[in-house]
């Protein structure tokens, strides 16, 4: 990888949320989520990811999410709030990071199961080592943190384009 090409996605995992009888979009966080949401800010600001971008779900309990994640990090991103990213299928999230500018280095996605599990997974390709394993034995859990890089624009991420070089959860 080239520095100058170098693109880096950054994948957060909603926190837990309550189960209530409000229309599933509306699902707040539960006390958990409040609590590992910062947590994972923190994480990614110790790691010093700084993030150029955000992308949020439009559901409560990701806006939750970023809010108190974002509010860790050094410097909050310019963040557009994407309906798209609602119950998004890997085929719809994959289209829609090849929408972004390749102004965008460092982008965060902020979303739901098992979206962005699967396109973590896919991203990243073959092997069994280091983060990619511990994503794989473990999941993709709430309040989860997956950091893969890849080559080239946004418009050319495809299945196996990436590496995972981080993957942080708060149960591990």
């Amino acid at each position: 990888m080239t520095a100058e090409n170098t693109r880096r996605l950054i994948l957060i995992r909603h926190g837990k949320s309550e189960w209530s009888d409000v229309d599933d979009h509306e699902r707040p966080l539960a006390a958990k989520g409040r609590k590992d949401a910062p947590a994972a800010g923190k994480w990614l600001a110790a790691t010093g990811i700084a993030p150029g971008t955000a992308l949020c779900s439009t559901a409560l309990r990701c806006r939750e999410t970023w809010k108190l994640a974002a509010a860790e990090l050094p410097q909050r991103p310019p963040t557009r709030f994407e309906d798209r990213l609602y119950d998004a299928s890997l085929g719809e999230l994959t289209a829609l990071l090849n929408e972004a500018s390749d102004e965008v280095t460092d982008l965060v996605v902020v979303g739901h199961n098992p979206g962005l599990h699967a396109l973590a997974d896919a991203l990243a390709g073959d092997g069994e080592d280091g983060p990619l394993a511990q994503m794989r034995r473990g999941g993709f859990p709430s309040a989860s943190v997956a950091v893969l890089t890849f080559d080239g624009p946004w418009k050319s991420l495809e299945n196996g384009s990436g590496h995972l070089t981080h993957f942080w959860s708060p149960t591990a």
